[in-house]
């Protein structure tokens, strides 16, 4: 990444959470048999979509008992001051009668990308954009449904929502300031709408910026490695609370097998 950005080659990388697994592809190399991408519009794929298809996705969500044992950990960790905030999710296995290329050509997701068969992974949030030396991330923290009568409203005064906001911005700066100079709060709290398959959503977004070097070009790989994981998608504090979750799922999967 730091070679290609300092020689003006455009890439597109794909990193997972843990980043253990990062890929990097030359734009000019990618097979768009093997791999679409739609990144804020800009694409490889050339596939007619046909809106007229209808998924039918049956979930199989997690059950409330197990759910509880992990966020009963969840919340003694936070109690204890281990935490300030932590993302608890869960694998939702579902059925769905397409293939994950059907699913990527039919989302209208912001963010978008399908590996082969393999996965298809969307997301309505920018995690970081450069513009030049201007370095910005737009973490999001807060949704409501957009039907509840004065949605809006709702979730800029919820001082849940509030707090779980002004800890993620408070980490974002941080991270960036780790990277750029001169880190400031251009927007806070303003409103995203969100379009699912199911309903739209409200979503509470900041913009926070910062200024690069010069030569940032030839150090993408190693700032953008240093702001991964995203914090509005880990927890604060990053680090311990990524070491939290993790211990968090070990435990659990000790206590499902010894139930079993």
């Amino acid at each position: 990444m730091n070679r290609w950005g300092g020689k003006g080659i455009p890439f597109l990388f794909i990193i997972d959470f843990e980043l253990r697994k990062p890929l990097v592809f030359n734009l000019e190399e990618i097979d768009p048999k093997k791999l679409l991408y739609n990144i804020n519009g800009k694409t490889n794929h050339t596939d007619s979509i046909n809106p007229t298809k209808n998924f039918d996705l049956v979930k199989h969500p997690e059950s409330y008992e197990d759910y509880l044992v992990k966020f009963t950990m969840v919340k003694k960790e936070i109690e204890q001051g281990n935490s300030y905030l932590l993302n608890l999710t869960c694998t939702t296995p579902i059925n769905i009668g397409f293939s994950l290329k059907d699913v990527f050509l039919n989302s209208k997701s912001k963010y978008s990308i399908w590996l082969d068969e393999k996965f298809v992974c969307f997301s309505p949030e920018t995690f970081v954009t450069i513009n030049k030396c201007s370095i910005r991330s737009f973490p999001m923290k807060g949704t409501i449904d957009a039907t509840i009568p004065d949605a809006e409203k709702v979730i800029l005064n919820d001082p849940k929502e509030t707090a779980e906001h002004y800890t993620i911005v408070d980490l974002i700066r941080n991270d960036l300031s780790m990277v750029s100079k001169n880190v400031r709060v251009e927007r806070f709290r303003y409103i995203d709408i969100i379009e699912t398959s199911e309903k739209h959503l409200l979503q509470v977004s900041s913009e926070i910026c910062g200024i690069l070097n010069d030569d940032y070009k030839s150090h993408l790989g190693d700032i953008l490695f240093k702001l991964l994981p995203a914090g509005s998608v880990s927890g604060a504090p990053k680090k311990k609370t990524i070491i939290i979750m993790t211990s968090i799922l070990i435990v659990y999967v000790i206590l499902k097998n010894c139930a079993k």
